[in-house]
């Protein structure tokens, strides 16, 4: 049976294929998330409505992103091998582009704003999916 996280200061398996957890995890990803919208937000108002400061905005979503990310593999150690953890690297690197090639923001925007929700709210056999 797994173990639920405790409350104690070392990482706690929650599962049998080694995904790990430590108190705080779940409310820091929570905390970096926000971050992670307010980025989006400014991108948003960058393409669509012209304003500046795309790489303030596009480091604010790459900076949370990151981090959302080191955690999710740090709790999951096949993460990268999975369709979630694979799309996550795809999307940061069509953000890095988005953010440098102010031609083709507009349909990058879209494009990855589609992919991020359709990614997210895939059902869980395919997100976890392993490809290799």
């Amino acid at each position: 049976m797994p173990s639920a996280p405790t409350f104690a200061f070392e990482p706690a398996l929650r599962d049998a294929d080694g995904h790990r957890d430590f108190p705080g995890r779940g409310l820091l990803i929570n905390v970096l998330r926000v971050f992670h919208i307010a980025g989006l937000a400014g991108i948003s108002a960058v393409v669509l409505a012209g304003m500046g400061g795309a790489r303030h905005w596009g480091a604010l979503m790459l900076i949370s992103g990151l981090g959302i990310v080191a955690l999710d593999a740090w709790a999951n150690p096949i993460y990268f091998r999975q369709a979630k953890g694979l799309g996550t690297l795809m999307k940061i690197a069509l953000v890095v582009l988005l953010v440098v090639w102010e031609a083709g923001r507009l349909p990058l925007f879209w494009f990855v704003l589609a992919f991020s929700v359709a990614l997210s709210h895939a059902p869980g056999w395919l997100r976890h999916r392993k490809l290799f």
